[in-house]
């Protein structure tokens, strides 16, 4: 007894202060929010994140801001004739219920725009989402690699796309 009780805690000591991690709000779970490392002198970065409504109505991130950067924005990649663009979501993204929202990329995702130092990896960067419904909560992205994913594969990734030379419309700088 006594073995399985040492076992059970040097177990709990194994996880990684920076695993995922996750927020609650009323009904609503945000599951690990992160950020790309990226380049001195970026001015943009990609958030990710996912939104789980365990609730019985649906709810709606209507607003991101992120203290690291200028200004924040909801996006979503789209394919066209084989040309990636970017759009903003100025309406939001609705979370129904019994439904999880992922943004990932090279689908919807956060554009943190004027970003104030580089994100490095390792750090944490202090956010925060507003939902129509369920209020305010603030958050950390966890600053991972350049080029990390989700997943050890991920179809949607954004190569080719440029968000560096990309000004808050999408239209890349200079047109």
């Amino acid at each position: 007894m006594i073995y399985a009780a040492i076992l059970s805690a040097c177990a709990l000591t194994l996880v990684s202060p920076a695993s995922a991690h996750e927020y609650k709000l009323g009904d609503l779970t945000i599951g690990h929010p992160w950020s790309r490392a990226t380049p001195p002198g970026a001015k943009v970065g990609g958030g990710f994140l996912t939104i789980e409504n365990k609730g019985s109505t649906p709810d709606r991130l209507v607003a991101v801001s992120a203290s690291f950067a200028q200004k924040a924005e909801m996006h979503e990649t789209l394919t066209e004739d084989g040309v990636s663009k970017m759009r903003p979501l100025k309406d939001g993204v609705e979370v129904k219920p019994g439904e999880t929202v992922t943004f990932e990329p090279g689908g919807k995702h956060l554009m943190f725009i004027g970003l104030a130092a580089p994100l490095k990896q390792g750090d944490r960067a202090k956010g925060e989402l507003t939902f129509e419904k369920a209020g305010k909560v603030d958050v950390e992205f966890a600053v991972e690699a350049a080029g990390s994913s989700p997943k050890k594969q991920m179809d949607g990734d954004m190569k080719g796309m440029d968000h560096g030379s990309m000004d808050h419309s999408g239209m890349k700088q200079g047109q």
